[in-house]
C-alpha cells in the first residue's frame, strides 16, 4: 500500500493511493520553488497580498466541498470540518488584509548621523510539515503568512491527508499562486531529510509530536536553517471556584472531545478544587456516560465519530489502560471498537498518580482527565508539573484571583475563565517542550523574514 492515501477511519477502507515523490520529483520541486521565489519576491506586497485573498475567497465558496474531503480522509463530523475551513479562511482573509501593514518597513532612532530602517523581507523556500488533526488550519497558519511575505512554500502534509493536501495546491494556483510557489510534496522521510539540508530552502516548520519536533529540529539546526515547531500540549485547565459547576464541566467536556481529544491546546488536565471536584467529576461521568458511535457525515446527539486512524484509537486505549494499571480510575467510557474503524469512546480518567510514567504523557485522543487540589499554589504547582508548556486556563468567580495564577503558568498561551482563546490575530505557540516560535496574530508572519537593517548614510 502507498504510504499516502484516502482513508475512511468510521470504516477502515483505503479509498485511494498516492505514489511517494520520486528523488527526480523532489529535485524538481526544490527548483521550481526557488525559480518563483526569485519572480514571487520581486512582485508588490500589495499584488501577493491580492492573490492570498483570492485564496481566501475560493476556500469559502468550496467550504461544503473542502470539508467533506476531511470528514471523509480524517473522520472529523461534518460539522466539525466546515468550522475548521471556515477557521483556515479567516486566516487567510487575515493575512491578505493585514500582513502588508504588518511588514511595513520602519525607522528607528540612530545615533550614528543617518537614517536607520528595519525592513521585513523574503528568506526563500521554505518547508512545511504538518499533521492530520486540521488539514486546512494547520495549513493555512504556516502558508499565507509567508505568501503575503514573499517565501514560497513546500508542503509535505501528513500520510492520511493526501486528497486535501492536493485541494489546497489546486486552490493555490488556481488563485494565482505561480505554479511552484506553492508545491505539494508526497515525501519521505529520507527526503524531508534532504529537503531540509537544501541550500535553495531556508527555513522549516513542523507542527506535530514531540519526536518528530527533536528529529526536524536536529536536522534544521545540522544545516543552520530557521525552524519553528508547534509540538504537544498537556494544556491544564484550572477550576478554582464556580457558581455553576454543571456549566464549567460542560465547557471542559466540550472543549476536550473538540475533534475527538486530536488538539495540541486542548483541556488535557483537569485541575479542580476539593470542595467541587466530586461534582464536577459527577457531571463529566453524566456527559460520557451512553454514548455510541456515529457517522461523521450525519451525527446525531449522543453519538461520537472515529480518531483519525486505527492505530490512533489503538495508541489512546493503551494509554489509558497504563494509567488504570498504575492506578487510575476509569470512571466512564473508554471501549475500543472492534476493528478496523477507529471509534474509541470519550473517558473519564481520575486518579492518575504523579509518579507514574502516564502522569506525564500526552493523550491525543477524547479522554478528560482530573485532578483534585486543596488551594491555588497545589493547583499552580501541578499545573506547571509538566515538560510541556502550550497552553493554559484558570476559572473562577474571582476574576483577580483567576489572572493570578494563569499569570504563573508556564505556557505559551494562558487564560483566565475561557479554555483557549482562538482567532486569526492571536498568536499561538509554546514554551518548554511545546517548541517555538509562534504562527498567527501579528507576529506569526515574522517568523521566517529577513528583519533587515537598512542604513542610509547622512
Amino acid at each position: 500500500m502507498s504510504k499516502y492515501r484516502v482513508q475512511n477511519p468510521a470504516t477502515g477502507e483505503v479509498l485511494e493511493t498516492f505514489e511517494n515523490a520520486t528523488d527526480a520529483q523532489i529535485e524538481e520541486a526544490l527548483s521550481s520553488a526557488n525559480a518563483v521565489y526569485l519572480e514571487w519576491r520581486e512582485r508588490s506586497v500589495q499584488e501577493r497580498a491580492a492573490v492570498v485573498k483570492r485564496v481566501a475567497e475560493l476556500f469559502e465558496e468550496r467550504k461544503e466541498e473542502l470539508a467533506r474531503l476531511i470528514a471523509l480522509e480524517m473522520g472529523k463530523s461534518i460539522t466539525e470540518s466546515i468550522d475548521e475551513v471556515e477557521f483556515a479562511t479567516s486566516i487567510i482573509d487575515y493575512y491578505a488584509v493585514h500582513g502588508p501593514s504588518l511588514i511595513t518597513d520602519y525607522e528607528i532612532p540612530s545615533t550614528i548621523p543617518g537614517k536607520a530602517y528595519i525592513e521585513h523581507r523574503p528568506v526563500g523556500a521554505l518547508l512545511g510539515v504538518m499533521p492530520w488533526n486540521f488539514p486546512y488550519y494547520q495549513v493555512a497558519r504556516f502558508a499565507a503568512p509567508n505568501l503575503v511575505l514573499g517565501n514560497t512554500i513546500l508542503l509535505k502534509h501528513a500520510d492520511i491527508c493526501a486528497g486535501s493536501a492536493l485541494a489546497i495546491q489546486a486552490i493555490m494556483e488556481e488563485a494565482g499562486v505561480p505554479v511552484g510557489g506553492y508545491q505539494n510534496v508526497f515525501a519521505s522521510h529520507d527526503q524531508i531529510a534532504t529537503i531540509i539540508a537544501d541550500p535553495r530552502v531556508q527555513g522549516v516548520s513542523l507542527t506535530g509530536s514531540e519526536r518528530a519536533g527533536a528529529i526536524i529540529g536536529a536536522q534544521a539546526g545540522r544545516n543552520l536553517k530557521k525552524c519553528v515547531l508547534e509540538l504537544g500540549g498537556i494544556d491544564p485547565m484550572v477550576v478554582l471556584d464556580s457558581d455553576d459547576i454543571a456549566a464549567v464541566a460542560k465547557q471542559a467536556w466540550d472543549f476536550r472531545v473538540y475533534n475527538v481529544g486530536q488538539v495540541c491546546n486542548s483541556n488535557k488536565r483537569l485541575i479542580v478544587m476539593d470542595d467541587i471536584y466530586d461534582e464536577f467529576v459527577a457531571e463529566l461521568k453524566k456527559l460520557a456516560t451512553g454514548l455510541v458511535p456515529g457517522d461523521q457525515f450525519n451525527l446525531a446527539e449522543g453519538e461520537f465519530v472515529a480518531l483519525s486512524s486505527r492505530a490512533a484509537a489503538e495508541t489512546v486505549h493503551a494509554q489509558v489502560q497504563k494509567a488504570v494499571s498504575e492506578g487510575a480510575t476509569l470512571v466512564a467510557g473508554g471501549v475500543l471498537s472492534d476493528g478496523p474503524s477507529a471509534y474509541y469512546s470519550p473517558a473519564v480518567l481520575t486518579d492518575v498518580p504523579r509518579d507514574s510514567e502516564s502522569y506525564g504523557v500526552e493523550i491525543f485522543g477524547p479522554v478528560a482527565t482530573v485532578y483534585k487540589v486543596s488551594s491555588d499554589e497545589e493547583a499552580l504547582e501541578l499545573a506547571n508539573d509538566c515538560a510541556l508548556g502550550l497552553g493554559g486556563s484558570v476559572f473562577s468567580t474571582d476574576e483577580a484571583r483567576a489572572a493570578r495564577v494563569a499569570s504563573q503558568l508556564e505556557v505559551g498561551m494562558s487564560h483566565v475563565n475561557t479554555i483557549a482563546a482562538e482567532s486569526a490575530e492571536l498568536p499561538f505557540g509554546g514554551v518548554k517542550q511545546s517548541g517555538f516560535g509562534r504562527e498567527m496574530g501579528p507576529i506569526g508572519i515574522g517568523e521566517f523574514a529577513n528583519k533587515r537593517l537598512f542604513f542610509v548614510s547622512a
